[in-house]
This record gives C-alpha cells, sequence and structure tokens, in this order.
C-alpha cells in the first residue's frame, strides 16, 4: 500500500474547467466569480450577501477582522494556546497581546472559566477556535463576552460545513472567520471569508481587503477598478482573485459529498478505537461536525506515531501551544494543555481516503496496542 496521506484536496474536472474558463476570460483578479462565491456562500448558510466578505486566507480574515474592530497596541485578545501560531499573530500583528488561554479537555474547545479569570481593563476580544471542526460550548463564551461588552472573533477556520445545535457555523454569532486554503472542508488553493450581521464591520472589510480603497469592490466585481479614490483606513492586499474564487464556487457544490465521507470517516474511527483504553476521542458529534482533522488523545503517543509513520501512514501534531513558542512565552502556565499536547495525535481523514485506507490505519493501531 502507497504511503496515507495525513491530509489532502480533492479536485476534480469541473473545478479545471471553471479556472479554465477564468483564464479563458483574462480577468484573474477579483471580479464576478469572486463575488459569485461570496453569493454562493451567502445561500449556502442562509444569510444575507451583505454579511459575507471573502479574502485571500484564513489568516487575513482573522487580521482585517481584527482591524476592522480597531484593535491597536495595548489591547488584549484571550485565546487558547492550543491553536495554530496564525491565531496568534494576527493579534500580534496591531500590536495587541494574545492571552494564552486553557481548553476543556474533552473537547479542547476555549475553557470558559479559565477565559474569565484572565479578563482585564485591557481585553477587548475573545477569539476562540473551532478546534477539530467544533463549536461545542460556544454559548458560554457569548455569554461571557456579553457580560464584559467584548467582541468575539471566531476562528472557525476548520468549520466550514459544520452545525451546532440545528444551526449552521456561520449563521449566528458575531464575527465568523473561514479558511479555504488547500486541505480544509472546501478550498480555494488559498482563500477565507469574514461573515459578520455587523454590516459596518463587512464593509470597513470590503474597503481594507483592497489597500482601502473607498468603494472599490463594487468596480472590481464588474471587472473595472477605481482611479479617482480616497483612502481613509489602513488597507491590506487580501482581495480574493477569480482563479481561486473559481476553484471555491465548485467546491461549495459539492461540499454535501465532501461532508458525508469526512463524517462517515469520523464515525469509523470512533466505534473502532472506542474499545482501546489507552485512547479517547474528543467529545462532540459527528452528526454536527464536518471534521477537517480527526484528533485522538494517546497515552502512548510519541511511540504511536513512530510506528504508525513507519506503516507508511502520516498522522500529525495539532498543535504546538503557542504559549511554548520564543515569541508568545509568558509567566502564565497552562498544565491541561501542557498535558494535551503530550497526547494529541492526528489521523488520515479527507475525502479521498478509501475504507480499505482507513481499515489498515484502524489495524495498525490495534496492532500496536496489542504487540
Amino acid at each position: 500500500m502507497n504511503k496515507i496521506r495525513l491530509s489532502k484536496s480533492s479536485i476534480s474536472e469541473k473545478e479545471k474547467l471553471s479556472v479554465a474558463e477564468v483564464l479563458t476570460q483574462e480577468y484573474l483578479g477579483m471580479g464576478q466569480f469572486t463575488r459569485d462565491f461570496e453569493v454562493a456562500i451567502a445561500k449556502y448558510l442562509e444569510i444575507s450577501v451583505n454579511q459575507v466578505a471573502t479574502v485571500n486566507t484564513g489568516t487575513s480574515a482573522l487580521h482585517i477582522a481584527l482591524s476592522a474592530i480597531d484593535i491597536r497596541p495595548g489591547d488584549e485578545v484571550l485565546v487558547p494556546s492550543l491553536t495554530y501560531v496564525a491565531s496568534f499573530q494576527v493579534i500580534s500583528a496591531l500590536g495587541a497581546t494574545p492571552i494564552a488561554c486553557e481548553v476543556l479537555p474533552n473537547t479542547l474547545f476555549l475553557d470558559p472559566i479559565d477565559v474569565r479569570s484572565k479578563i482585564t481593563s485591557k481585553s477587548k476580544v475573545i477569539m476562540p477556535v473551532h478546534y477539530a471542526s467544533s463549536c461545542k460550548g460556544i454559548e458560554d463564551i457569548f455569554d461571557i463576552a456579553k457580560e464584559f461588552n467584548l467582541r468575539v472573533v471566531e476562528d472557525a477556520a476548520q468549520s466550514f460545513g459544520s452545525e451546532y445545535k440545528g444551526k449552521k457555523v456561520g449563521s449566528f454569532g458575531d464575527i465568523i472567520c473561514f479558511s479555504f486554503d488547500g486541505i480544509k472542508n472546501i478550498t480555494c488553493g488559498e482563500g477565507g471569508a469574514v461573515i459578520s450581521s455587523d454590516l459596518t464591520v463587512i464593509e470597513k472589510i470590503r474597503d481594507a481587503r483592497l489597500l482601502g480603497v473607498i468603494k472599490d469592490t463594487e468596480k472590481r466585481y464588474s471587472g473595472m477598478r477605481s482611479w479617482d479614490f480616497d483612502v481613509v483606513e489602513q488597507g491590506f492586499r487580501y482581495h480574493l482573485s477569480n482563479i481561486n474564487a473559481a476553484i471555491g464556487n465548485v467546491q461549495l457544490s459539492r461540499i454535501d459529498e465532501f461532508k458525508d465521507r469526512r463524517r462517515e470517516i469520523a464515525k469509523k474511527y470512533v466505534a473502532e478505537l472506542f474499545p482501546l483504553k489507552r485512547i479517547q476521542t474528543l467529545d462532540f458529534s459527528f452528526d454536527e461536525v464536518m471534521p477537517h482533522i480527526f484528533v485522538i488523545k494517546s497515552l502512548d503517543r510519541n511511540e504511536l506515531r513512530e510506528y504508525l509513520l513507519e506503516k507508511d501512514i502520516e498522522v500529525g501534531i495539532h498543535y504546538k501551544p503557542n504559549h511554548k513558542l520564543t515569541k508568545y512565552k509568558s509567566d502564565i502556565e497552562l498544565p491541561v494543555t501542557d498535558l494535551i499536547y503530550e497526547q494529541v495525535l492526528t489521523l488520515p481523514c479527507h475525502y479521498d481516503l478509501t475504507s480499505e485506507e482507513q481499515k489498515y490505519v484502524i489495524e495498525s493501531i490495534r496492532d500496536f496496542y496489542v504487540q
């Protein structure tokens, strides 16, 4: 058997034809395809298109969202340490301070008790991360934010296609940021989006993604650009190109098949690995979650990891906590996160993972424990 990949994109002929159409039209930047993608996202989430602004990456989505609510030097953003470094980098890029917080041991979602204990007069934002595509428990974060008058900017990079209590992620909340990079639930190659019912925020983002040029978005949608313009806010070159949007449009049309397969894989792992006493799966429902990654906690993580790698099974560790990185080290102690970091292991989970490949992964884990 060939090496089993941890994650990958799934590209059909439809995506290739859509990109070819953009190339034929020879308008590669932001334009009608970008607009069509935003309309499709709004339709999928059952929200107004005025609540959607696409950007070039998920990291850009977080950065431009924080910028749009005027996060600046001296401000503090409460964020789980157990996340990819992008979550911390977008905060420090604005001169603000990321305050590393604990996660709940069974879901790896932001711990509301720890968040509450770290709120100060400098706190402006809570940034919960949808770890492994789940936001289970987010209502506790909303309650804290309301109590202390804080904004909630959700790092939902992994969660497009997931639901929570009957609602699609992105259809509720304050500000939600998605990623459409090469291995996410749907991909644009590279891409992202900010969703918010706060239309002032979305309007600011639509200008800011085009270097702050006021009302340039509408010109770009129609294949034109602004020549006589004004700029009043800091801007960035974060817009989504027609090429990337063309991929995203087709991917979004395939989301149900992607979702069904990813959920099938996750449920199979849970059912087959549950009897193993030294392994735990995370405590949320795969009838709601569309899993970008599938994570287990193993008391023998390092040894199991090496064993699977020797079997040509790619595995990952999501993530090295940010408070362990030189740039973000502080006096904050996070014993729960430290322990979890020694246990988490990510197993292969993607649309093209075959049943035979998944069976081999499961059998290899079982073999490790009966040696």
